[in-house]
């Protein structure tokens, strides 16, 4: 690595330390600065004793020259003797929510390859700046606590880890790295595109910084709300074994008074992970709040309360019994008649 790369002290063993020991990882590479220095200190943890490196673009095809793009990023992963696969994104393409759509698309794509060729690991070039803007964005939409911490640096995604080793590090150093050691790459056009949320937040966050609210300082706000979330975490993972419910593949049952003095967001958190296995999805927050403190308030008086939520029924049963269960499908209209029938 150039002794003029700010990454040039970095170790790749302690870099890639959370994604522990797999024989194969896959790297998303979109061909910008970030992907592109994550590949080279990928390569570099290779080099120094780590797994097999394999590297995918994903060409969602929504702009001229994206296949061109990804064909150039697979001679620059050859560069560096790592194997390198396209993804193509086929099928009609949306009118509204195309980047959280294609988003969605990206990471089935990468999940697929990864199974095929035996990767335990997915590495993203998510970076410091990135997680400014996420947890900028989640306070614009009111989060809570879990989204406030933003991007965790390791993730589930089925039986692959999602591992985000830059964190830390600035886009600044990622693309004096890729200068450094001479590594050419793309600017998404889409990143100076005002219709998409990521150009107005990037506006926004610049216009904070000016005031004191930067980078730096919505960083620390989502290491301190982690902190918060891992601690509420394992607070409600020992509540919920406390309660000895009775738990089926539709069902979840126990003793409402167990519930009557614990803390109104470790009820939500049962409620809400509970709601989330047997309905299906996650209730947005705000509807869940709602629906949490008529629980409570039912609890507290010892009343009966029925109420639907993300494809559920939630009671507190006459016996005392807080029953989540999944509702039952709802009832058609019968079509009417037309008068010539």
């Amino acid at each position: 690595m150039s002794r003029g790369s700010p990454l040039a002290g970095l170790d790749p063993l302690t870099l890639f330390a959370r994604a522990q020991r797999p024989r194969c990882a896959l790297v998303a590479v979109s061909g910008g600065p970030d992907s592109m220095a994550l590949l080279h200190l990928a390569a570099r943890w290779r080099d120094s004793g780590g797994p097999q490196i394999h590297a995918a673009t994903v060409d969602h095809d929504l702009r001229p020259g994206s296949r061109a793009e990804a064909e150039a990023v697979a001679q620059w992963a050859g560069a560096l003797e790592i194997p390198h696969t396209i993804l193509t994104w086929t099928g009609e393409r949306p009118r509204a929510r195309v980047q959280e759509l294609a988003r969605a698309a990206r990471y089935r794509l990468l999940e697929d390859l990864a199974a095929q060729i035996g990767a335990e690991v997915l590495l993203t070039g998510h970076h410091a700046d990135d997680q400014a803007e996420t947890i900028l964005f989640r306070l614009l939409r009111g989060s809570g606590v879990a989204g406030l911490a933003a991007m965790a640096p390791v993730s589930r995604r089925g039986a692959l880890a999602l591992v985000r080793p830059l964190l830390a590090l600035s886009k600044a150093d990622l693309v004096a790295h890729c200068e450094a050691v001479g590594q050419a790459f793309f600017q998404d056009p889409s990143n100076r595109d005002p219709r998409y949320a990521r150009t107005t937040l990037k506006t926004v966050l610049a216009d904070l910084a000016a005031e004191g609210l930067g980078r730096e300082e919505l960083l620390r706000l989502g290491r301190r709300a982690a902190r918060a979330d891992e601690a509420l975490r394992v607070y409600v993972e020992g509540l919920r074994a406390s309660l000895a419910p009775l738990v089926g593949d539709g069902s979840f049952e126990c003793a409402a008074e167990s519930l009557r003095c614990v803390p109104m967001e470790a009820l939500l958190r049962v409620l809400e992970a509970e709601i989330a296995r047997i309905g299906g999805a996650a209730p947005r927050l705000d509807r869940l709040e709602s629906l949490t403190a008529q629980v409570e308030a039912a609890i507290a008086k010892g009343e009966p309360f029925r109420a639907s939520l993300a494809g559920t029924l939630v009671s507190v049963t006459p016996a005392g019994r807080l029953l989540v269960v999944k509702a039952p499908p709802r009832r058609q209209k019968p079509a009417e008649r037309s008068p010539e029938a």
